[in-house]
């Protein structure tokens, strides 16, 4: 293949669909100093999508179903299906490659789990998938049925499962013997604790997985082109480029981050490291819910270095046409869930934004902590504050009406509200733990940032060391008591050690879900209108000086706790750089009635079958 023709060729095609490719997205390339089309040298094309979370149809800029069409609708799967299908022609060697979390965040997989998705994956005719921490929401054997309803390789190399659905579909790397080329998958370690994985099931070291394949296909073949198909983040794929040899490509997910010229990118596309023998590596990744498809296409020397690059993640509009049949067919999908999810249960004159949840106090972690602790107040509790993990909430709400399946689609896990007691020494370690990103009682790494209801107040100071990084904890409107006991509510995905931000407990009392418990929330408080009021505050100072408030207020101006994953936490958190809010939300106590309502959201969710992750 001629290195000259081919990029003409897909320029050509690019063509074809135009608006498929972002206004303020550029091709990048680079030519090799060394003749491109030197005998031994080869060139490839690849195609790769990440993070689309059950995003099987178009949707807004928040995630949420696309019912405003004026407003922009992104991604869907008939319209990667177009692109594909019109330019993969003029690219015979090429590969389609999925870097795994197809599960979780939309109810085409809260009400068919996983079976529709593979459906549709077939039907794009994928090459390889590597596996997403949420592919195992559902536990090992639902996962593995959605496995053997795959027709195409599944790999992950850090993957030792006892489980025979999952032993008998995933292996650690594919060579495609026609590209003389092998894909090693891996996933993140961080799974354990983030997801429902089972007992017979183990991850093991991320990049001596990746390393240890590498060496075995260069042992066992004469292949040198190898890639890698990750689900470890960003900064993983970094930190793997870096401490590997033998790797030159890696396609990865996890972290949601967008790479390109865009102007709210977080690197260039393709980011390169230099591997430990100095030789260079490249990392593509394709945003989230499939609003881009990523694209590059590489030359590769005999020795399977990449010489040359072009490519550029193709941003997927409303502008871009959808595959009519696949379209036709995902909506007839939406008939049994569609009359129940588009109920009006409220309205916000407000947009609840979930896209700083993981850097800062954000409205829609204000609205859902509230709903928790009037729940229980409301109840007759004596709870004095709520609090959530920023991961589980996933999807923000536009203003205006908000409907039961907005509310599910932000809050899809089918968690169950709790109540639990600590006394006043154990919140301090838990919130240092929080803002320090280190859990103080077994000293790993918490994987998500929170999101608590009026009644507490965290000042912190992330300029200060790991474990001292607390500076003020206010509850009920006093400096905490060490001594004295707290009633507080939160999630049992919380309690049970997920996101390693408690101590599991075994005796928490268990109660509604926590999207039943907002819906009649809003229900009962529209329309919703607050602003965010410093509950969560970055100061100067520590905790022996009394600290003094900082410039950046709330949100601050300071690094946040990093995040492996835990329920919709993706990877690295990013700095915080909020300003500070006016502090006036004043919500109105309600008592719990709509009891018709409650008990269809109950068969409905029982329905669902939502499985705790």
């Amino acid at each position: 293949m001629v290195r000259t023709t081919l990029l003409s060729a897909f320029a050509a095609a690019s063509c074809v669909v135009t608006p498929a490719v972002a206004e303020d997205s550029l091709y990048s390339s680079r030519l090799s100093k060394r003749f491109i089309d030197d005998e031994g040298n080869y060139n490839i094309s690849f195609y790769h999508i990440n993070d689309v979370h059950a995003h099987l149809d178009e949707f807004s800029s928040s995630g949420t179903d696309c019912t405003r069409p004026e407003r922009g609708c992104y991604g869907g799967y008939a319209r990667v299906k177009t692109v594909i299908d019109e330019t993969r022609p003029d690219h015979p060697d090429s590969l389609v490659l999925n870097a795994g979390d197809e599960f979780q965040g939309t109810l085409f997989y809260s009400f068919y789990k996983g079976e529709k998705i593979a459906e549709v994956l077939n039907e794009l005719d994928f090459d390889a998938m590597t596996l997403g921490n949420h592919e195992w929401d559902g536990g090992d054997d639902e996962l593995g049925d959605f496995l053997k309803n795959l027709t195409f390789p599944v790999i992950s190399a850090n993957i030792v499962s006892g489980n025979e659905k999952l032993n008998s579909t995933i292996k650690p790397y594919h060579i495609f013997e026609d590209y003389q080329l092998a894909v090693i998958g891996v996933t993140t370690d961080t799974t354990p604790r983030i997801s429902n994985v089972g007992e017979e099931t183990k991850f093991t070291d991320a990049i001596q997985a990746v390393q240890a394949s590498i060496d075995e296909i260069r042992s066992t073949t004469n292949i040198t082109r190898i890639a890698a198909l990750t689900h470890i983040g960003y900064e993983e794929d970094k930190r793997l480029a870096q401490e590997t040899t033998g790797l030159h490509l890696i396609m990865g997910g996890h972290s949601h981050t967008l790479l390109g010229d865009m102007e709210d990118a977080e690197g260039p596309y393709p980011t390169i490291e230099n591997n430990i023998d100095g030789d260079e590596v490249f990392i593509v990744t394709a945003y989230r819910w499939g609003e881009y498809l990523g694209y590059i296409d590489v030359t590769y020397d005999a020795e399977g270095k990449i010489l040359a690059y072009h490519g550029a993640p193709i941003h997927l509009t409303n502008t871009t046409e959808q595959d009519e049949d696949l379209q036709e067919q995902i909506e007839e999908w939406r008939g049994p869930f569609e009359e129940f999810a588009a109920e009006e249960i409220g309205t916000t004159n407000i947009e609840l934004d979930q896209t700083t949840c993981q850097q800062q106090e954000c409205t829609l972690g204000d609205l859902v902590s509230e709903a928790l602790l009037q729940y229980r107040v409301d109840g007759g509790s004596d709870a004095v504050f709520a609090i959530v993990n920023a991961g589980g909430i996933r999807a923000s709400i536009e203003q205006g009406p908000i409907t039961r399946g907005e509310v599910l689609t932000s809050f899809p896990f089918g968690n169950a509200v709790v109540e639990v007691t600590y006394t006043g020494e154990e919140l301090w370690n838990i919130f240092e733990g929080l803002v320090s990103g280190v859990n103080q009682y077994n000293g790993e790494e918490v994987s998500s940032f929170f999101q608590v209801s009026t009644g507490v107040k965290v000042e912190y100071n992330p300029d200060n060391e790991v474990g001292q990084r607390l500076v003020r904890l206010t509850v009920g409107g006093s400096p905490v008591d060490e001594a004295a006991e707290y009633v507080i509510v939160t999630i049992d995905f919380l309690t049970g050690g997920g996101d390693n931000f408690l101590e599991p407990v075994d005796d928490a009392i268990v109660l509604d879900t926590m999207d039943e418990v907002l819906v009649r929330y809003i229900g009962e408080n529209s329309p919703i209108d607050f602003e965010l009021d410093g509950r969560i505050a970055v100061v100067d100072g520590s905790a022996d000086n009394g600290g003094e408030a900082g410039e950046g207020g709330q949100g601050g101006n300071g690094t946040v706790p990093t995040g492996g994953g835990g329920h919709g936490s993706n990877g690295t958190v990013p700095t915080a750089t909020g300003a500070a809010p006016v502090p006036t939300i004043t919500p109105s106590i309600a008592s719990i009635s709509s009891v018709g309502s409650s008990i269809a959201l109950l068969i409905f969710v029982a329905f669902l079958a939502v499985v705790v992750a």
